[in-house]
């Protein structure tokens, strides 16, 4: 592996794009120090301090850290991602956007085109929302945002967080870009891994106050690490067949072509870790809804606690549903992006089979049926990748007991579960496309 890297950096095309790659990277994470105006950062440091707010977090983990330090890319590029899920969920639905993914590149950059506009509206209203559950949160007594409303007299301080949020996430976007037009990797995926890795010497210095914890969630981290990469290669490799054809030459002769063999892997964990953002969505929703209610004293204001205790991360009915939802959304989503992918007519349409099945329905009944049992396998990974905090927490609690300082159901890794998620897929996909450059160039890679 060293001397892959020594190889890269050797090739001045591949060294340029690691460069900028690097160089871009470095521009965003400094780009994220830049402060909005009317923001009490002794407050908001002593809420994240707290570490005790799920809705905080979950909004803190997305945007990279970003929110914790209430810059300009306090959003991240979280509503580019929203952006880009809806618009995959929206394809099959919609005959317009299904024709336009069958293009090619020109479909592939309009679609593109569409998420980029999606983006802006979605930017604003999470920028509003933001603000508005910071100003309605406290340290003490003293505000986050204490300036934010749209009276007339807070409406100048109000619209311009609202921009300068807004204006980072576009920014973010098209850095992203550029990283992956110019550099190495998916730009929008390296910007967030870059994110969650700043936050690692953060939760090494909490941790660090009891050196056998660490050192126990030192190993945890490395075996969840070794979990993953092993889930995430599995695939389940399906043989196909293609008939040979009969080409006619001149001089009347006549050659057989084609005829080879090759397979469709399917993955066992096709839907990455998108089940896990929308079973948090969903679970977050009615704790946040309630939590406007939640100070009344009347019978409102009792239902409104018995939901918000209810849907606390706290609680074990929380981290049963966070199961039960990623386990059907895995489901879902991989239902969704396989249908897209139109195997079976793809396969009939150049001339291939599965031997022992019939081209057409067969075929997509049997794809469908292996889908399937695999999948059982990745939903049951995801939805034990979303309880590992609880059980790492709970197991922790129980040997060295509570009030340790560093324990929270939400929080209880040093990165955490949908972080090992991200940051091991954009490892994996980075090496091998630094692999794919050096083995064009007749370089060993990283992976043999």
């Amino acid at each position: 592996m060293l001397e892959a890297v020594r190889n890269a950096f050797r090739l001045p095309d591949l060294r340029q794009k690691l460069l900028i790659t690097f160089g871009l990277l470095t521009f965003y994470r400094l780009a994220a120090n830049i402060p909005l105006p009317g923001v009490d950062h002794t407050a908001l440091a002593s809420i994240f301090e707290q570490n005790d707010n799920i809705l905080l977090n979950m909004l803190n983990f997305f945007s990279g850290g970003g929110l914790s330090r209430m810059g300009v890319m306090a959003l991240g590029v979280y509503p580019y991602i929203t952006a880009s899920i809806i618009l995959q969920l929206l394809i099959p639905i919609i005959p317009a956007l299904e024709e336009l993914s069958k293009e090619g590149d020109s479909g592939r950059a309009k679609i593109n085109q569409y998420t980029l506009w999606l983006t802006l509206p979605l930017a604003v209203l999470q920028a509003i929302a933001q603000g508005t559950l910071l100003s309605s949160t406290a340290a003490g007594n003293v505000a986050v945002l204490p300036n934010w409303g749209f009276s007339l007299g807070d409406l100048f301080p109000t619209v311009t967080i609202i921009i300068g949020m807004t204006a980072g996430t576009l920014l973010g976007v098209w850095i992203g870009q550029l990283i992956t037009e110019q550099g190495i990797g998916n730009g929008i995926s390296l910007i967030i891994f870059a994110g969650i890795l700043s936050n690692v010497p953060y939760q090494l210095r909490l941790l660090s106050q009891n050196w056998v914890l660490l050192l126990v969630f030192v190993i945890v981290t490395i075996a969840t690490i070794v979990l993953i990469v092993w889930v995430q290669e599995g695939q389940r490799r399906i043989p196909v067949q293609y008939g040979k054809r009969v080409r006619t030459m001149r001089g009347n002769r006549m050659m057989m072509v084609g005829g080879q063999s090759t397979y469709i892997p399917l993955r066992v964990n096709t839907a990455g870790m998108i089940p896990l953002i929308f079973a948090q969505s969903l679970l977050i929703l009615p704790s946040t809804l309630a939590s406007y209610f939640i100070s009344r004293t009347d019978w409102i204001g009792a239902i409104a606690n018995t939901i918000y205790q209810f849907f606390s991360p706290t609680n074990f009915f929380y981290w049963f549903f966070y199961f039960a939802l990623t386990t059907v959304f895995t489901y879902f989503y991989t239902d969704v992006m396989f249908r897209q992918q139109n195997l079976p007519e793809t396969l009939q349409k150049q001339g291939g089979f599965i031997p022992g099945i019939r081209p057409g329905p067969r075929t997509e009944q049997y794809l469908n049926g292996v889908l399937s049992r695999i999948t059982l396998v990745g939903a049951l990974f995801l939805g034990f990748m979303a309880v590992l905090p609880y059980l790492i927490g709970s197991l922790a609690d129980a040997i060295f007991g509570g009030g340790t300082g560093v324990m929270t159901s939400y929080n209880s890794l040093i990165i955490s579960s949908s972080g090992m998620l991200i940051v091991v897929g954009v490892v994996l996909d980075t090496m091998k496309q630094i692999e794919a450059q050096l083995m064009m160039r007749n370089y060993e890679g990283f992976i043999r």
